[in-house]
């Protein structure tokens, strides 16, 4: 037994030998991370691995479209990996200028509608975003939004701002909870999250719609339906479905002439779910109760948008996933899935594997 000792040394040191060869050898691969405020628990994990490049400029608003633009176009020739954290479409003309070796756009999302799908597929690039990690954050905003819209707080909080409160016993009543029906355009991720927060304030009845039924719809006592059905019963329509060419403008006056007076509609999804100009006609003629939203487009929602004039409109500033741990979450899986990508592992959660 004595001589195992000395081989299972020599089997240790011979696999960490190995591990840094490894590295040395993925040190030599460049990954591009296309924002200046990507979380740092991300960037350790490239750094461990790669050679990391990094924009000066934040990928958002006027910057993202100007500064930031043009440095990815300079940084990217010679990188194996992108890191894509926003919301600009992925060009063609980027990814002309990485060149062949471009293995993998990792996007810090869980919408991919952005990435540039038929282009990455055709040159053969992975592609891998951040679903599941972020539900749990995106349904307690989908949530806040109920609240807000069905207790107008739009309207409430211009009341304490202006220090002219509507104070009486049949002044700005807003939309119950309790006992709605509330139906669900995507029982994915986000939407079983939005159901299981939703249990606890007494909800009538949980309806869903999409392509088939889901086995986890059982245990939520959600009721699969069509979307006319779904459109036609319910109090609260909570859109959680990712953008495509199906569910692209599917709110539009068409759909929101089928909702009920009393009907709020609620959209954590993305802003070209629905028909802004059609949904600005039902608020304004209060073919429909309210709406909360917090995708729009475009993004930012200019301040002179007609949607911001309505008083049964609540709005934020796409925040379904901002919390810090969430965010930290998705900075290290988009990273993971990079590590993998380069070191011959499959994706964690691949779109185009």
């Amino acid at each position: 037994m004595l001589y195992l000792l000395p081989l299972a040394l020599f089997a240790s040191a011979l696999s960490a030998s190995s591990d840094a060869l490894s590295t040395k050898m993925t040190k030599n691969l460049k990954v591009l991370v296309s924002s200046n405020d990507f979380p740092e628990s991300g960037l350790e994990v490239l750094k461990e691995h790669f050679t990391v490049l990094q924009s000066r400029y934040l990928h958002f608003g006027e910057e993202g479209v100007r500064e930031n633009k043009e440095e990815l176009l300079n940084l990217i020739p010679g990188c194996s990996a992108l890191l894509w954290s926003s919301h600009h479409p992925i060009s063609k003309e980027l990814l002309d200028k990485a060149g062949p070796q471009l293995k993998i756009v990792s996007t810090a999302s869980a919408g991919y509608n952005h990435a540039n799908v038929p282009e990455l597929k055709a040159r053969g690039i992975k592609l891998s975003n951040t679903p599941n990690v972020l539900s749990s954050a995106v349904a307690e905003i989908a949530v806040a939004l109920i609240l807000g819209a069905a207790r107008r707080f739009t309207e409430n909080l211009e009341q304490v701002k202006s220090g002219q409160w509507d104070i009486g016993f049949t002044k700005t009543l807003g939309q119950d909870i309790r006992g709605s029906t509330v139906g669900i355009i995507g029982l994915g991720g986000i939407g079983q999250a939005t159901v299981k927060r939703l249990s606890g304030f007494e909800v009538g009845k949980f309806l869903y719609t999409g392509h088939r039924e889901k086995p986890e719809a059982k245990a939520l006592n959600a009721e699969f339906t069509s979307l006319d059905n779904l459109l036609n019963q319910s109090d609260f329509v909570v859109l959680a479905v990712p953008l495509t060419d199906e569910t692209n403008r599917m709110i539009n006056s068409t759909t929101l002439g089928k909702m009920k007076k009393n009907a709020i509609l609620i959209n954590v999804g993305r802003g070209d779910l629905v028909d802004q100009d059609a949904l600005y006609d039902a608020l304004k003629n209060k073919q429909i109760y309210a709406a909360g939203l917090d995708v729009t487009t475009p993004e930012p929602l200019p301040k002179d948008n007609k949607l911001l004039t309505l008083p049964n409109l609540f709005v934020l500033p796409h925040i379904g996933s901002a919390t810090v741990r969430t965010r930290s979450d998705m900075a290290v899986l988009a990273a993971e899935n990079i590590v993998n990508a380069l070191t011959g592992k499959p994706l964690l959660t691949p779109v185009l594997p």
